[in-house]
């Protein structure tokens, strides 16, 4: 799905926000919010309904919220005290009021790649570029585990392949039992020990392909 808005282009599908033809960058968590606060621009929202969409189940300082709307807001060139787009609801939450037109946006074409890693049931899809692993709010794949750091390692998905490498972690991070203080190509299938907590990346069949039988 695209949400147009002023001069900006929110795309769901490959997780960018474009100011014209530019892209604007958002951390991960700044990106998730714009995105509920949009999809949800019939009604304000509330503090602790937005605190439940990002962090789920986990209690975060109030000041984290209010530190990605401020992201936001730079993004945008948008002023809490004249907003276009996001108005601040005292003692309550936060809405977007600017002018929207949604579009959906094509399907993955047939033989695209897509990427995820798995950790305690949880499945999340990778983005292009660099896709951060750890404990802090802002981590693409959010770890809140004993001996993982906040910033711990990242994989980058570029040009049809992904690496992981990690970021000066304490506990460090490993693949195939080979440190990653360099970027180390991954495998479907592969496990990601990010201390000792460990992680798999997974590498679904492309749309379209099917298996082929085995001679007869």
């Amino acid at each position: 799905m695209t949400y147009r808005f002023g001069r900006f282009t929110l795309d769901t599908r490959t997780r960018q926000l474009l100011d014209d033809d530019d892209e604007v960058h958002l951390s991960p968590k700044a990106f998730e919010l714009l995105q509920v606060l949009v999809r949800n621009r019939d009604r304000a929202m509330s503090r602790g309904e937005l605190h439940e969409h990002l962090w789920p189940s986990t209690f975060v300082l109030e000041t984290n919220l209010a530190s990605l709307v401020a992201e936001i807001r730079r993004a945008l060139g948008d002023a809490a005290d004249d907003p276009r787009f996001l108005r601040t609801m005292h003692r309550f939450g936060y809405w977007f009021i600017g002018h929207v037109d949604e579009a959906d946006t094509r399907e993955a074409p047939v033989g695209s790649v897509n990427y995820w890693v798995v950790w305690e049931g949880r499945q999340v899809r990778l983005a292009q570029g660099d896709n951060v692993l750890g404990r802090a709010p802002d981590a693409t794949v959010w770890i809140e585990a004993p001996g993982v750091s906040r910033h711990h390692a990242r994989i980058v998905v570029k040009e049809g392949n992904a690496t992981v490498e990690d970021l000066g972690s304490k506990n460090g991070t490993f693949v195939r039992d080979h440190s990653a203080s360099a970027p180390l190509a991954l495998r479907d299938g592969d496990q990601i020990r990010l201390g000792s907590v460990v992680i798999t990346f997974r590498i679904p069949p492309m749309a379209g392909s099917t298996a082929t039988a085995p001679a007869g």
